[in-house]
């Protein structure tokens, strides 16, 4: 089975923010799960990307949940 991946500007687009948002979120502590591939290729699952916005879904704007 081959799992789909995609590079940090692909995933940004999937999931509709910014390049700098993903980059960003590894340098913080990464929220958003991503694989790291030799020394310098960046990539994510697009099934973790699923996952990860399935987290930050809210039914009202006073949630107090912080988002995943």
């Amino acid at each position: 089975m081959r799992v789909s991946i995609l590079n940090t500007a692909e995933a940004a687009n999937y999931i509709g923010v910014s390049k700098a948002f993903l980059e960003r979120d590894r340098w913080a502590g990464a929220k958003v799960p991503f694989l790291k591939i030799g020394l310098r290729a960046v990539r994510y699952r697009i099934e973790d990307l699923d996952k990860y916005l399935n987290s930050c879904e809210r039914i009202s704007t006073s949630d107090p949940r912080s988002s995943k």
